[in-house]
């Protein structure tokens, strides 16, 4: 019995993870606008779901500013102009540089075996061109640099706002070509990781975050975010 509550509870919150990145990918293009209405129930029998994952998606949602919860109005998509966006990325692109240069100095030898294994990994995902596979490796590689750091107030902070950027860490990765480059740019990331240069590897990872910046404005563009 409890096998098979496990199992129920696990394909759940798949159901649920693959509803918030269907959202996600349509808030970030613009095919749901600021205040389209979410309904559970439409939403569910669109999925074909119960209403407990598409509950759970929302939930997701609206903790990382994508939609919110309005009296008399349930739940909307939250605005998120392209320069609030912009704004967004500029303040990642220095947590994320900070995150690095503190990593490349107090990094374990197992963290930083853990990390090329990341990377390594990242190379048959792109050679896929899995956007998916490849956001959830992205998600990891930062993350694994956040804890790195030794720090736990910045990984907090830096995996919180991390969060807040998902769809649009998501949906620029879309761009034509960029898998292929954000390989490469992590590739710089880490062999300057591997030189034990932390200033180095700091200006590089800032530099791949506006890069994605960067390429989320021209899927922005090219979609009509307004």
């Amino acid at each position: 019995m409890t096998d098979e509550l496990d199992d129920t509870t696990e394909d759940r919150e798949l159901l649920s993870d693959r509803i918030r990145n269907a959202l996600e990918d349509e808030i970030a293009t613009g095919k749901l606008e600021a205040g389209a209405a979410l309904d559970e129930q439409q939403l569910a029998d669109r999925f074909g779901a119960s209403r407990t994952p598409v509950r759970e998606a929302l939930r997701q949602l609206a903790a990382n500013g994508l939609v919110e919860v309005r009296a008399r109005r349930g739940v909307v998509v939250a605005r998120m102009t392209p320069e609030r966006i912009m704004d967004m990325f500029e303040t990642v692109a220095e947590i994320e540089a900070m995150c690095v240069r503190l990593a490349t100095y107090r990094m374990t030898p197992l963290e930083r075996s853990h990390l090329i294994e990341l990377h390594d990994s990242s190379e048959a995902i792109v050679k896929k061109g899995d956007f998916d596979a490849y956001d959830t490796f992205n998600r990891a590689f930062h993350e694994a640099i956040y804890h790195a750091t030794h720090n736990s107030f910045l990984a907090e902070q830096a995996i919180a706002i991390h969060n807040r950027l998902m769809a649009f860490r998501r949906a620029q990765l879309q761009q034509e070509q960029r898998l292929d480059r954000s390989r490469v740019e992590h590739e710089a990331i880490m062999e300057a990781i591997a030189e034990g240069d932390g200033e180095l590897a700091s200006r590089r990872m800032r530099a791949h975050m506006l890069n994605a910046a960067t390429a989320l404005r021209r899927f922005i563009e090219a979609n009509k975010l307004t």
